[in-house]
C-alpha cells in the first residue's frame, strides 16, 4: 500500500461493519436503473468499480412509490419481484469485497409526470408540472413506502440505503420554506419541516435493524432563496443522527439554483469547508462531496479534518480503478474527471444512457470488449489529439507495435486550446494522463513530423489510423482576408494579440470558449483556481446566518477585458445547442461579463471600419479591432485520401471523420471502439 494517501486508504469502522477505505462512489443516475433488461450491464458497471477498490457504492435513485417517480416507468423499489434482479448487482459488488447502498429518491415537484406531489402546490421553475400538495395521510403512506423500499433493498443484498434529502428533491422541499408553506405539523418551524426526514430515517431503521447502513444526504447549502440557515441545517443533521443514520452525506444546491456546483469551472472541493463545519458537531461520520477528483484533494480534506470520507461519482465513471491506483501509489495513472458533463449528466437529463467523455467504456463494459489479437501488428496512428491518443493507447494496451505521429510539437490536439479557457484548466489533467499512458503502453511517439503516403509505405505499416483532425472553415464573407480577421486557432493556440473590441463570428461551443477567453483579464486569478474569486463571481457566501448561501442575486464579476460581440447566423437564442447541464453556466458567465449576443446576423463585409452586419435591427457596423472566426470546421483527411487504394487498411476517426462541433466525446468513443476491434 502506498504511503502517499494514508488516511484515504485507511478503513472506516462503522461499528457493525468496516469500509475498506474512505472512497464512496456517490449516486448518479445512469439510465441503466430503469429497465430490468439492462441489469446485466448495470451489474458489470458497478462490478468494475468494486473490483477497482471502491469501498462503498451508491446506486442512482430508486423511488419508493409511483408519485416519487422521476418520470413514468423510471426506477423504483416497490415490489418483492424486483429482489432477484437486484441480486445481480449486489452479488457482482460483493464478489470483490465492495459494499453497495441503494439510493431512495422521491422526486417531489421535480417529477416529470402529472402525479407529482410536494410539500405545497408550488411549481418548480424547471418543471412544467405543478405538484399537488400532499396530505397528512399521503405523508404517512410515503414514510411507510420508504421503510418498505429499504427492507426490499436489504432482501436484495444491499448493504444499506441512502435517503436523498438534498438537491431540491421531495425531502428537501419539505425542509425548506421555499417549497414548504404548510401550517400543519409538517410545516412552519424547522422542527416541523424536518419531521418527514426524521420519521423516514427512524422508520427505516426500525425496518432494517441495527446492522444496516443508512446514509442520509443532507443539503448543507441550498443556493436558492428561501433556503435554510446554518442553524437549521445543523438542527436537521443532529435530528437525523439521533433518528438512526449511520453516515451523513452532503449535498449542495437545488437543481433549480442559478449557481453551478459541479461543472468544471467550480473550484475543486469548493464546499468542503461546510462539511468540516458540520463534522465538528456530529458523532457519525460525515462525507464530503462535489468536485473532488484526485486522491491528493481527497487526502488533504481528510488530513484537515473536513470529512471522514469522500464521495466521488463522475471521477469513478472516468476511472473505475481510481481507488486501487491511489492505494498502489499510481495516482499519475488515474484518468481524471474533467467535470465536462457531456456524456454523463447531459445524457442523464436527456434520458439517454450515461457514459464518460474520457472513458467511453463507462456503462458500456459488456459492449466495448477486445477482440482476440491473432498477431501483433505494426500500426501507425496519425494525429495526437484526443481521438489519436486514445486509439494509440488502446492499441498499445492490446500488444500491437504502435507509432503515434503528429506534426505539432506536443500531444493533445484541440485539448491544448481547451485548457487555455478560464474554467477549463482540468483539461491539463487529460493530457498528462494520456502522456503517461503512452509511456506505459509502449507507444512510440514521433512529434513535429508530417506524415506522407511515402513515409507510411517506406516503414511498412500493416494498418493506419488517421486522426488528423480538422481545419477551420473560412466563411464566404467579403473582406474575410482583412488583417483584422483571425481564426480561433490564432487566438487560443498561437496566442496572437487581440484588440480591445472584438466580434466573434459563430456561437457554437468554440465561439463561447473564445469569448470566455477574450473576456477574461489574466491579471486576475481564474475563478476555477481561486475559491473566493469564484464565490464573489457567483454571489454566494458561507456565512452561517445567510439563508441558502445567496449573498447577491445579481453578482458582478471583475470588469471584462474586452468589449465583445458574439454573433450567429441562426435566428435563435445563442447557446441553444450547448450542453444541457453546463450550457446555462457558459451563457450566464458571458452575460455577466457584458458580452453582447447577436442572433439572426447576416455578415456583409469586413473592412477598416469593422464588421458590417444586417440583423432584425437593420444594417449596423460593429466598430471592432478584430474579427475572430469560429464558423465551423472541415475534415482534414488528405492522408486518408492519399492512402486510398494503396493496399493498406486505413481507419479514419475523430475530426477527420466528422468535423462538426469538435466533439471530443464522439471522437474518443469512436477511437476506443475501433481500437478494440483491431
Amino acid at each position: 500500500m502506498s504511503d502517499a494517501f494514508p488516511i484515504l486508504n485507511s478503513p472506516l469502522d462503522l461499528g457493525f461493519t468496516t469500509l475498506r477505505n474512505r472512497i464512496m462512489m456517490g449516486s448518479m443516475h445512469t439510465g441503466l436503473e430503469d429497465k430490468y433488461k439492462d441489469y446485466k450491464d448495470f451489474a458489470a458497471y458497478f462490478e468494475a468499480r468494486a473490483k477497482g477498490g471502491t469501498a462503498l457504492i451508491v446506486t442512482g435513485g430508486f423511488s419508493p412509490n409511483l408519485e416519487g417517480w422521476l418520470f413514468p416507468f423510471a426506477s423504483k423499489m416497490t415490489s418483492r419481484s424486483a429482489v432477484k434482479h437486484h441480486k445481480l448487482i449486489t452479488d457482482a459488488v460483493h464478489k470483490h469485497d465492495g459494499k453497495i447502498c441503494m439510493q431512495l429518491l422521491h422526486a417531489g415537484r421535480y417529477a416529470y409526470h402529472p402525479l407529482s406531489v410536494s410539500a405545497s402546490n408550488i411549481k418548480s421553475p424547471i418543471n412544467p408540472f405543478k405538484p399537488r400538495e400532499i396530505g397528512d395521510f399521503g405523508i404517512r403512506r410515503t414514510i411507510a413506502a420508504f421503510a418498505k423500499s429499504a427492507k426490499l433493498a436489504q432482501e436484495s443484498g444491499y448493504d444499506g440505503v441512502e435517503i436523498m434529502g438534498s438537491e431540491g428533491y421531495f425531502l428537501n422541499q419539505f425542509i425548506c420554506k421555499r417549497a414548504n408553506q404548510r401550517t400543519d405539523r409538517w410545516g412552519g418551524p424547522v422542527e416541523n419541516r424536518a419531521r418527514l426526514s426524521v420519521e423516514i430515517v427512524r422508520r427505516v431503521r426500525e425496518a432494517v435493524g441495527p446492522n444496516f447502513i443508512i446514509i442520509y444526504r443532507h443539503s448543507l447549502l441550498d443556493l436558492v432563496e428561501g433556503g435554510n440557515t446554518w442553524d437549521e441545517v445543523l438542527y436537521i443533521a443532529k435530528a437525523i443522527e439521533e433518528a438512526g443514520a449511520t453516515l451523513l452525506n452532503t449535498g449542495i444546491g437545488w437543481h433549480e439554483a442559478k449557481v453551478p456546483t459541479i461543472v468544471t469551472s467550480v473550484p475543486r472541493a469548493a464546499f468542503a469547508e461546510l462539511t468540516g463545519r458540520l463534522r465538528k458537531e456530529l458523532k457519525i461520520p460525515v462525507i464530503a462531496s462535489n468536485r473532488i477528483n484526485k486522491p491528493e484533494v481527497a487526502e488533504k480534506l481528510l488530513q484537515d479534518g473536513q470529512c471522514d470520507m469522500v464521495s466521488m461519482a463522475r471521477p469513478l465513471l472516468a476511472d473505475p480503478e481510481f481507488a486501487i491506483k491511489a492505494k498502489e501509489g499510481r495516482a499519475d495513472e488515474i484518468n481524471v474527471c474533467i467535470a465536462c458533463n457531456q456524456a454523463c449528466l447531459d445524457h442523464t437529463f436527456s434520458l439517454k444512457k450515461a457514459s464518460c467523455l474520457v472513458n467511453p467504456r463507462a456503462c458500456h463494459e459488456l459492449e466495448i470488449k477486445d477482440t482476440p489479437v491473432a498477431r501483433k501488428k505494426k500500426l501507425a496512428v496519425v494525429g495526437a489529439g484526443p481521438a489519436g491518443l486514445n486509439a494509440a493507447i488502446e492499441l498499445g494496451r492490446k500488444g500491437h507495435e504502435v507509432t503515434l505521429f503528429d506534426q505539432a510539437a506536443e500531444i493533445g490536439g484541440q485539448f491544448n486550446m481547451a485548457k487555455a479557457i478560464p474554467g477549463k484548466e482540468e483539461f491539463f489533467e487529460s493530457i498528462a494522463f494520456w502522456k503517461r499512458q503512452l509511456e506505459l503502453k509502449g507507444v512510440t511517439t514521433r512529434l513535429s513530423t508530417r506524415v506522407t503516403e511515402e513515409l507510411i509505405q517506406a516503414e511498412k505499416f500493416d494498418e493506419v489510423v488517421v486522426a488528423t483532425g480538422i481545419k477551420p472553415r473560412t466563411p464566404d464573407i467579403p473582406g474575410v482576408d482583412h488583417p483584422k480577421v483571425m481564426s480561433y486557432i490564432d487566438v487560443l493556440l498561437h496566442k496572437k494579440p487581440v484588440g480591445k473590441k472584438v466580434a466573434v463570428i459563430g456561437a457554437g461551443g468554440i465561439g463561447f470558449d473564445v469569448s470566455e477567453y477574450l473576456a477574461h483579464d489574466f491579471s486576475h486569478p481564474s475563478p476555477t483556481l481561486d475559491l473566493e474569486t469564484w464565490k464573489k463571481e457567483w454571489g454566494i457566501t458561507f456565512d452561517p446566518a445567510n439563508p441558502g448561501g445567496i449573498a447577491n442575486m445579481n453578482p458582478e464579476p471583475p470588469a471584462p477585458a474586452r468589449e465583445i460581440y458574439l454573433c450567429q447566423r441562426k435566428d435563435e437564442p445563442l447557446g441553444k445547442r450547448l450542453g444541457k447541464t453546463s450550457g446555462w453556466v457558459h451563457k450566464a458567465s458571458l452575460r455577466s461579463r457584458h458580452v453582447r449576443f447577436l442572433q439572426g446576423v447576416e455578415y456583409l463585409l469586413i473592412d477598416d471600419k469593422g464588421l458590417h452586419i444586417m440583423s432584425a435591427k437593420g444594417p449596423q457596423i460593429l466598430d471592432v479591432d478584430n474579427v475572430v472566426i469560429c464558423a465551423g470546421q472541415d475534415c482534414l483527411r488528405e492522408l486518408a485520401d492519399a492512402l486510398e487504394g494503396k493496399n493498406i487498411p486505413v481507419h479514419v476517426v475523430g475530426g477527420a471523420s466528422v468535423a462538426s462541433e469538435l466533439d471530443a466525446k464522439r471522437a474518443i468513443n469512436q477511437a476506443v471502439r475501433l481500437a478494440v476491434t483491431i
